[in-house]
């Protein structure tokens, strides 16, 4: 028996047009989508303890069960179903809640195996709501050891037994699954097939973990492929050439009220150079808070503008673009650059583009209105994206065509990003792209004090340091992790803390702000807010990119434990941006603190956290919707830094290869379908 990857499920036998429906509502549309489908755990009947040396924790557990009743509780409305299990060292109890029919499921001559926990419960040791299966079925061979057995996730009304069906039905095929990846590192002949064999029809760990090892390298290589494909496109683009005059530079760095750190020295260098270059600079430039990005953009806008080009700064918010716009007059304006704000609820819009059709606008600074189809270049030579993973591919790609369509060049791009990213995240995702790193801070920064406080503390800990602040006239921002009260979660929310604020700082101007607020109202808060008008923001995470407040010196986050490390340290970076020592206050509902709260109370460095939250919480933590694009990674974890480092040497490679003969990817149809997604995450081509 063999099959076509790409045919539809309903050409595997047992797969009728009900399952079918189902199925394909859960994104299993294909052959290879069920053939990827893998176990979510899997079932080791060979490891069962016996009750005389049982410990508390996950059990397999073979015995016989008896002493079966059931009873109702009508305060918490629960059914409970208790029995005793014995083998022939001991016997222990075990409770099912909500399960009445487990007191007529047993033979109590027979055996069982159970799995579940073992744990301390209502006053004594039990094994609460275990799984449990007949002895006689587990043992019995059926083509493969049964002893050891997948656990499907469930989808929809289908449940984890029918995938072990129609996982049985395909068997026989998977010794003609034809291999995906060129022969390279562990991709030798028939890997492919065996390892995904393994994953289904397991009969040990090793086997799970080998398999699992051969399918992340998989994953890892189509990713880091897709990304140096795309470097070797954007090469074949042309850009303008902006020539390099050290005087010129020299005479803006001059007129700074402030010294440039060696870090924006380096990085500025590195981007003036890749803009002598006749083909597009691809290039992130990646700083901690307040490290002063916005500088190193001003720098090489400058250097671009003495050419007779002109600079697009695009912004997620209004509020940002229009502080990048101030900021970048006083910087630029002394040398006669000429700057422009556009954004949706700029005046006088239509004679705003036609000075930036004609030229007479040097610098342009804005939102999604950049992007429009009526917003034409004279000559767009550099693109600057702040927080580039807030934005998309396509949005992106508007700004190449725009260039292309009226100079027939590619602009240069130089995408800024406050979000530390992890040298694996790099090297995997961002293959295309050269990074430039800001890893000091300013002169005359200071750390942000970080302390951890028990809610059960709150009043007597945090309120008087809230007066004091209020007493200086300093700002507080206040971060809640809901919008309104509700929910299943116990979380703090925005409206309610508002109100709690206004009734203890009676004097205290309180306004609050979330997502859900339409987006004049939104900046119109921010804009209160830059301007001393309001006291204490209560807010979600929103303002996790915001604007600068330099009089904006205490951070208060509600319910930390629910945020991931990176999340915390962006949101710790809204305060502390002046002069001023500033506070941050990680408010936890927990007796002991969470691993990472102790992490960040201890560090102010946001490479080293990003690091450090790659390994706790895993990519999708730390990027968020990775440029719209979210990375469906299903066996690769992006913090195995060795199987990166295999991946990539032998992607570049193939890469390589690539170059030399445009037609080796020919043979290989099905990785080209594959890369074609992780091609769309990064880069402008």
């Amino acid at each position: 028996m063999s099959f076509n990857l790409t045919d539809s499920i309903s050409s595997i036998r047992g797969v009728g047009p009900k399952t079918e429906q189902i199925l394909n509502k859960a994104g299993i549309r294909t052959v290879r989508d069920l053939l990827y489908y893998l176990p979510r755990t899997y079932e080791n009947y060979t490891e069962t303890t016996k009750l005389s040396e049982i410990q508390p924790g996950k059990v397999v557990i073979r015995g016989k069960i008896s002493d079966l009743k059931t009873s109702h509780t009508h305060r918490r409305n629960l059914t409970i179903t208790e029995g005793v299990i014995r083998d022939n060292t001991d016997a222990i109890r075990v409770v099912w809640f909500n399960q009445p029919y487990r007191a007529r499921q047993f033979d109590e001559k027979k055996e069982y195996y159970f799995i579940g926990n073992y744990d301390f419960n209502r006053g004594r040791y039990q094994l609460t709501s275990p799984k449990a299966e007949l002895a006689q079925d587990v043992d019995r061979k059926n083509g493969q050891s049964s002893t050891f057995r997948p656990v499907y996730p469930a989808r929809g009304s289908f449940k984890p037994e029918g995938f072990h069906k129609i996982m049985e039905t395909m068997r026989p095929g998977f010794a003609f699954i034809p291999d995906l990846l060129p022969e390279y590192g562990l991709a030798k002949p028939g890997a492919r097939a065996d390892a995904l064999f393994k994953a289904h029809f397991a009969e040990n760990d090793d086997e799970v973990k080998s398999a699992r090892e051969y399918l992340a390298y998989e994953e890892l290589f189509e990713l880091i492929l897709a990304s140096k494909l795309n470097k070797q496109e954007n090469q074949k683009l042309h850009a303008k050439v902006i020539p390099f005059v050290p005087e010129d530079i020299k005479k803006l760095v001059e007129h700074l009220r402030f010294k440039l750190t060696n870090a924006q020295r380096l990085s500025t260098f590195e981007i003036l150079k890749d803009l002598e270059k006749p083909v597009p600079m691809n290039r992130l430039l990646q700083g901690d808070v307040g490290s002063g990005k916005t500088v190193v953009a001003a720098i090489s806008a400058y250097s671009t503008i003495r050419a007779k080009h002109q600079v697009a700064l695009l912004a997620p918010t209004a509020i940002l673009a229009s502080q990048h716009a101030e900021s970048l007059k006083e910087l630029l304006e002394p040398f006669g650059i000429r700057v422009a704000l556009l954004i949706g609820s700029t005046k006088c819009k239509p004679a705003i583009k036609e000075q930036i059709a004609s030229g007479a606008v040097d610098l342009i600074v804005g939102t999604h209105a950049l992007l429009t189809d009526d917003t034409e270049f004279s000559s767009l030579a550099l693109a600057i994206i702040d927080e580039q993973h807030r934005f998309g591919v396509d949005q992106r790609q508007k700004l190449l065509e725009k260039t292309v369509k009226t100079t027939g060049f590619a602009p240069h791009l130089l995408m800024m990003t406050a979000t530390p990213i992890p040298r694996s995240l790099q090297l995997a995702v961002f293959g295309d792209l050269d990074v430039s790193i800001l890893n000091e801070l300013p002169a005359g920064r200071q750390p942000i004090t970080t302390k951890i406080i028990s809610e059960l503390n709150f009043v007597d800990t945090l309120y008087p340091t809230v007066r004091s602040y209020l007493e200086k006239k300093q700002q507080i921002y206040w971060i809640c992790k809901k919008i309104e009260e509700g929910g299943p979660s116990e979380a703090v929310s925005v409206k309610k803390q508002a109100k709690k604020l206004e009734n203890v700082f009676k004097n205290a101007r309180i306004a609050f702000i979330h997502g859900r607020m339409k987006n004049d109202e939104k900046d119109s808060i921010m804009e209160q807010f830059a301007a001393g008008k309001i006291d204490i923001l209560v807010s979600t995470t929103v303002v996790e990119v915001g604007v600068n407040v330099p009089n904006a010196n205490l951070m208060v986050i509600m319910d930390a434990d629910n945020y991931g490390l990176a999340q915390l340290h962006q949101l710790r970076g809204r305060v502390g941006r002046g002069q001023e020592a500033a506070e941050c206050y990680l408010v936890t509902n927990n007796n002991e603190p969470s691993r990472r709260l102790k992490i960040l109370e201890k560090s102010n460095d946001g490479f080293y956290l990003a690091e450090a939250d790659l390994k706790l919480r895993g990519p999708g933590e730390i990027y968020g919707s990775l440029q719209h694009g979210a990375l469906n990674l299903q066996f690769a974890s992006l913090s195995d830094s060795q199987l990166i480092a295999m991946a990539s040497k032998y992607a570049s490679e193939f890469a390589n290869t690539c170059a030399k003969n445009p037609r080796a990817l020919d043979d290989y149809p099905e990785l080209t379908t594959c890369i074609k997604r992780y091609q769309q995450l990064t880069t402008l081509n």
